[in-house]
């Protein structure tokens, strides 16, 4: 619960099992092995959080994890939204998301995926519902906090989430064309997709395009958002960015205990 609220947040803790535990036709064979490969792979998504991703199987297995962890999710905020509720208007008035850091920003265009194919929101329906619905918290300006994925590795494991963000920065570069006309450079920057040295995926950008609100986590560290990492965001939506100080000064704290 939080200070003076009456609000009680779920904690939920996901893990990953096969659709298929065991292959007892596979193990008949000789294939003692094989027969637990597909639990040994699900498995493994949720075995190891945060895996070196160094190599590209790394990279692969972390891509996994954040949209295993984020599908999850919302898949069990729209279940519990449904038990009441009919139209998704209402969605942002009764579910809040708040990314903390670039992670879970995937968390973004699955719910994007589930209001069009699944419940049949048009996209600019869709649009209006989900930048109500979240909020971004960047934590630190250190570049693994400001995710990029390569464009060939989204398309092969989530390629309809990747047609999505290209209609959502299709929209937003039209938007930031009629702000700047013809400035190609600073389209380049604000793009969620970056073209050089290889394609890739910004989450950062994603998460302030589609989010209401973004702030930093302390006074200095909002500042450098607005005049240093995001300037240009910050000119386009200076209403959205702004500051919250996270936890308090050792001394501060001292002193009060």
């Amino acid at each position: 619960p939080g200070y003076s609220t009456f609000n009680t947040l779920h904690i939920r803790l996901w893990s990953a099992a096969p659709s298929r535990e065991f292959d007892l036709e596979t193990f008949n064979q000789g294939n003692f092995y094989k027969s637990v490969e597909e639990r040994q792979r699900a498995e493994a998504i949720t075995h190891v959080l945060y895996p070196n991703d160094n190599t590209d199987k790394g990279k692969e297995l972390r891509l996994k994890q954040q949209y295993f962890f984020v599908c999850a999710t919302i898949a069990d905020l729209v279940r519990r939204f449904k038990r009441k509720h009919v139209d998704f208007e209402e969605f942002p008035e009764k579910v809040a998301v708040q990314l903390n850091d670039t992670h879970p920003a995937l968390a973004i265009v699955e719910l994007f995926r589930v209001l069009m194919d699944n419940e049949g929101y048009s996209f600019e329906d869709s649009w209006r519902i989900v930048s109500k619905t979240f909020s971004y918290t960047n934590h630190t300006v250190l570049p693994e906090a400001l995710e990029k994925w390569a464009v060939s590795l989204v398309e092969n494991l989530l390629p309809r989430h990747l047609q999505i963000i290209y209609q959502i920065n299709l929209v937003f570069l039209q938007s930031v064309e009629a702000r700047w006309p013809g400035d190609i450079d600073r389209l380049r920057e604000m793009s969620i997709i970056q073209e050089r040295p290889y394609r890739a995926v910004r989450m950062a950008n994603l998460a302030i395009v589609m989010s209401h609100t973004v702030n930093g986590v302390a006074e200095l560290h909002s500042k450098l958002l607005v005049e240093s990492v995001f300037p240009s965001f910050a000119e386009l939506y200076p209403n959205r960015f702004q500051n919250k100080t996270n936890g308090v000064t050792p001394r501060r704290w001292i002193h009060q205990a």
